[in-house]
């Protein structure tokens, strides 16, 4: 291990719910939670302020709704997040070439190679200006964990939230680990902290003075050896710059049991789409196809089909997932459906094979046929409007929307830099009212960049993983 916290962690506090806050001015010091809005909706983030209820990520939205009536409830807007995630990932970048994103919102960077920190002093130093600039250019708050391993400088970022910042002395690790409770330890989740506080040890001192043996003995081999060497403050996993995806997909959790199967068939297809842009989104292609489907008793089905090379063509993916789809039984129906693509290369191989069957221009298609399957009239779709989303009005400018149901959507006219605004009630076909970008959240700033539709980076778990939200959302603590 390093003789100096040169190991950075960087942690947004409360990102999604603190985005939201910075974009909405009404709710500023005001409870706000972030999640999936339907009857199986979860919470992906909470603000501070509704924190203070027990409200926290992954609970139920139901539940969320039960502690906190008078929170405002908002659907995430994972553009934005992504695109004040990549403003916060530039000034990493600015500090070192080693930046280890975890997740939208968090990151390790090691400050050795361009030597920004080689003592206790200039780390410090690093971490304030760090949050300075986070503040100047995002107008949010981070938590600066610095400590000589990557384990640590977690930790410490967790124990500076909300928007703080500890710094862990060369020497003092074992001080300040010894007193944790054992579920500070990566890996270890409920699982095995129930496992070891039946044996009687509930803290990191009492599983360092367990010994190895004892630990190997309770929880096997590798898992024993790697918690007694992190008691022990001990940990060599460097910075990694890169972290190669391994798997694009989506997944959407229906608010009711899907029962037709032509309707599961056309969710099937629909995600299919989706995982294509976000797989091109990313510039790669793939050569396995998943389906996931979770059925109404919670019984997951995955099924897979390997092609013979990479590729992103929007009806061949498409196709292999409705023939995935054709050996899994629905009866009963389907509660979450998932389509995805692994096997990634940053390549595709175009004369695959014969694309998907597609009508020839030279073919003659009966007229009968034709008039059956187009039809004369396609009905209007209804404009939905959802929690939290950017719209323009003609007249009244820029704002979001508080809510909408029974024909009429409520929405509050305010911008990042304004005072909060006023409310006002259309129709939800009012043509005045637009779809909007969203705005910067700090004057003066360049507008939010456009991110790719990519996947969100994966959360580095270290506990058993919450349930699916509404629309895939990652929990964000």
């Amino acid at each position: 291990m390093r003789n100096a916290p040169t190991i950075l962690h960087l942690d947004m506090d409360a990102f999604y719910a603190s985005v939201e806050q910075a974009s909405k001015p009404s709710l500023r010091g005001k409870a706000v939670i972030v999640g999936g809005l339907g009857p199986r909706g979860v919470v992906a983030t909470a603000s501070y302020e509704a924190r203070v209820f027990g409200v926290h990520s992954a609970m139920p939205m139901a539940q969320a709704r039960r502690l906190a009536p008078n929170a405002a409830y908002l659907v995430p807007r994972f553009n934005v997040y992504r695109s004040v995630s990549e403003q916060v990932m530039t000034l990493l970048r600015e500090l070192s070439p080693l930046v280890e994103p975890l997740s939208l919102d968090e990151a390790f960077v090691d400050l050795e190679p361009r030597e920004a920190a080689w003592d206790a002093d200039s780390a410090r130093r690093v971490g304030t200006k760090l949050r300075t600039d986070i503040r100047a250019v995002t107008g949010l708050t981070g938590s600066v964990g610095l400590a000589a391993s990557k384990m640590l400088a977690k930790i410490a970022s967790e124990e500076a939230k909300p928007d703080g910042l500890v710094l862990v002395e060369p020497g003092t690790e074992r001080a300040l680990l010894g007193p944790m409770p054992v579920r500070t330890l990566p890996g270890v989740g409920p699982a095995t902290g129930d496992h070891l506080r039946r044996a009687g040890i509930t803290t990191v001192a009492e599983l360092a003075e367990a010994g190895e043996d004892e630990l190997v003995r309770l929880l096997g081999k590798a898992h024993g050896h790697a918690l007694y060497a992190m008691a022990l403050a001990r940990d060599d996993r460097p910075v990694v710059a890169e972290r190669e995806a391994k798997s694009v997909s989506v997944e959407d959790t229906y608010d009711v049991d899907i029962h037709d199967r032509l309707r599961v068939g056309l969710e099937v297809g629909r995600l299919a789409d989706r995982c294509v842009r976000r797989l091109r989104g990313a510039g790669l292609s793939g050569r396995t196809i998943v389906l996931k489907v979770r059925r109404y008793d919670f019984s997951t089905l995955t099924r897979s089909e390997t092609l013979r090379g990479p590729t992103d063509d929007p009806a061949v993916i498409r196709e292999a997932a409705e023939r995935l789809l054709d050996s899994v039984d629905t009866t009963g129906g389907v509660r979450l459906l998932g389509v995805g693509v692994t096997g990634l290369a940053d390549y595709t191989q175009e004369d695959l094979f014969a694309q998907a069957a597609q009508p020839s221009r030279d073919v003659s298609v009966p007229e009968e046929a034709v008039a059956e399957t187009v039809p004369e009239r396609p009905e209007p779709v209804k404009r939905q409007w959802r929690a939290g989303q950017d719209v323009r009005h003609a007249a009244w400018g820029h704002g979001w929307v508080q809510g909408s149901g029974l024909g009429r959507v409520t929405v509050r006219f305010e911008t990042p830099q304004s005072e909060p605004g006023r409310v006002r009630t259309f129709g939800v076909e009012d043509p005045e009212l637009e779809p909007a970008d969203p705005l910067p959240l700090v004057l003066g700033t360049d507008p939010l960049p456009r991110i790719p539709d990519a996947d969100p980076l994966p959360r580095v778990p270290d506990a058993d993983p919450p349930p699916s939200l509404s629309g895939a959302v990652d929990a964000d603590l």
